[in-house]
């Protein structure tokens, strides 16, 4: 084995190396298993098959293909498996990576192996989980950074402590290799600086692959937290109320509660109802039954407030869309723009039409008011209710569950009324 395949092999190893961890890192069940919390023995299983099938091709490629050595990637495979699985794992994953060697009469791969996956095992459980993901391929920066806590703090660094075994490992199988001649693999220089260099590679490459799983995580862990935040921001928006709504409707109660008690048991049971539904936790997206329902409680409130005769209700349902998930607490957001902004300043109110219609798969909502229309009124009317929920917010809601699948519009003629229309998708994005 000449100096100079060495030197090509090492190059082509921090390729494969990255590649190989990459094109993991892009399976979307690799990542459910290699990022799961608590993983079941089968799981586990399986995520090392993810390993060992195409590496354990790679190590028959070495032994069977001459001078394409950087197939092998066995050690740095193993020395990961301890790291992240543990060393029960890590040594049945070195006796499967050694089944090619010993076919090629390299019996010494199965012990070494064996031993190694038991190390690194063992490194893996005595250095943090977060020291493992923030160690880094770049060795003088490892170097660096262990002496200044030296200086800083005497004590023992365990981000050193694993570059050190690493290394060690490596210096100890190529040492074997020379002292039993074709039982063990190794890269074996003829010039000491380049040997160094063989047993410093190892670290490097075991580096690579953590930095690109390191970069998948953070990735993930930005997402979760993105998820979250969203979730709390809908959460927010679904359980405002216009206390407006909510003084108006105590107060049409009280009045009525001597002159027609029935009925105001009644607007009693229906407040009870709306707000159960904004203050209990509930799913973001609910089947349109039981948003009309929800709808239905308030309508009920405002025709009592307003009169029958000055606010008129018409409904225009697909029977189809009634099993389709809609965002909760969707329509009464722009139900009460239309009453507040459209038909109550109106001497003789007027009518609140809704409508839905399922057109392929899409669904089209609609909420229209034949009042005073948006006309000169400030942009602050169209965009909120009072101090509740109004039309930018539930426009924004809708950016955030659907993105660019959503249709959102707003129309207007002066003295006519005003259409706001929604067209979302009739299956929850995502979903399968």
């Amino acid at each position: 084995m000449t100096d100079r395949l060495i030197l090509i092999t090492l190059v082509v190893k921090l390729g494969v190396v990255a590649s190989v961890a990459s094109v993991l890192a892009r399976g979307s069940t690799f990542r459910c298993l290699f990022f799961a919390e608590n993983r079941r023995p089968r799981q586990t299983l399986a995520l090392l098959a993810f390993f060992l099938v195409p590496l354990t091709i790679g190590v028959w490629i070495r032994t069977a293909v001459p001078n394409f050595l950087a197939a092998d990637i066995s050690f740095e495979t193993i020395i990961l498996l301890g790291l992240f699985l543990g060393p029960a794992w890590a040594v049945l994953g070195g006796v499967v990576l050694s089944v090619p060697a010993l076919h090629h009469g390299e019996y010494l791969a199965l012990p070494f192996n064996a031993a190694l996956g038991f190390l690194a095992g063992f490194l893996g459980q005595i250095v943090e989980t977060e020291e493992i993901w923030s160690f880094t391929p770049f060795i003088d920066l490892s170097l660096y950074r262990w002496v200044r806590r030296i200086l800083r703090k005497p004590r023992i660094d365990r981000q050193f402590l694993m570059l050190f075994l690493i290394v060690a490992a490596e210096a100890c199988r190529d040492w074997l290799a020379h002292e039993f001649p074709r039982r063990l693999f190794g890269l074996l220089a003829s010039v000491p600086w380049l040997q160094v260099l063989v047993w410093f590679t190892a670290p490097i490459t075991v580096g690579i692959a953590i930095k690109v799983w390191n970069a998948l995580r953070l990735e993930i862990k930005f997402e979760e937290q993105k998820r979250l935040l969203l979730e709390a921001r809908l959460d927010a928006l679904q359980r405002q109320i216009n206390p407006h709504f909510l003084f108006n409707t105590l107060n049409s109660i009280a009045s009525l509660v001597r002159v027609k008690p029935e009925l105001a048991r009644e607007m009693t049971v229906k407040l009870a109802n709306i707000l159960r539904a904004l203050l209990k936790d509930h799913d973001t997206y609910v089947p349109f039954s039981d948003e009309l329902h929800f709808t239905d409680d308030y309508l009920d409130i405002e025709v009592v407030r307003f009169g029958a005769d000055k606010l008129r209700v018409e409904k225009e349902i697909d029977p189809r869309t009634l099993e389709v998930m809609v965002p909760s607490i969707l329509l009464q957001p722009l139900i009460e723009n239309s009453i507040k902004h459209g038909l109550e300043p109106r001497i003789n109110g007027g009518t609140v039409t809704l409508r839905s219609k399922l057109e392929g798969d899409r669904v089209r909502i609609e909420v229209a008011d034949d009042g005073v229309g948006i006309g000169n009124r400030p942009e602050s009317a169209l965009r909120r209710t009072g101090n509740g929920i109004g039309i930018k917010n539930v426009q924004e809601r809708l950016e955030v569950l659907y993105g660019n699948q959503a249709r959102f519009s707003v129309v207007s003629n002066p003295g006519r009324g005003t259409l706001v229309s929604i067209e979302i998708p009739a299956s929850i994005p995502g979903a399968t």
